[in-house]
């Protein structure tokens, strides 16, 4: 990590734009607190780099807007695979089914 906080909010900025990370894996990565991240990237970088500033925005209102998506998406593995493990022990249990 670096010195300072404005050296780290250019570094994890330019973390997301080069892989569209969201703000939970980017913390994840650099191992500090998804707070600490998100206001680096909306408040501490829109006042010392606005350029780079609002590309990391587009991206991080693109992450938003399909955050629901995810979820779905996790939801929907996460039942899938009690379903099998269901399946695969007594047979089919209707109250798991979704489809």
């Amino acid at each position: 990590m670096t010195d300072t906080i404005d050296e780290r909010a250019r570094e994890l900025a330019l973390y997301v734009l080069e892989t569209g990370s969201t703000i939970r894996a980017t913390a994840e990565r650099f191992g500090i607190s998804k707070s600490t991240v998100h206001k680096d990237l909306t408040r501490r970088l829109e006042q010392t780099d606005r350029l780079l500033w609002l590309r990391v925005r587009e991206i991080l209102d693109r992450n938003k807007a399909v955050r629901h998506l995810r979820g779905g998406e996790a939801t929907r593995q996460k039942y899938r695979s009690r379903r099998t493990e269901t399946v695969g022990d007594e047979g089919t249990d209707s109250s798991l089914r979704s489809e």
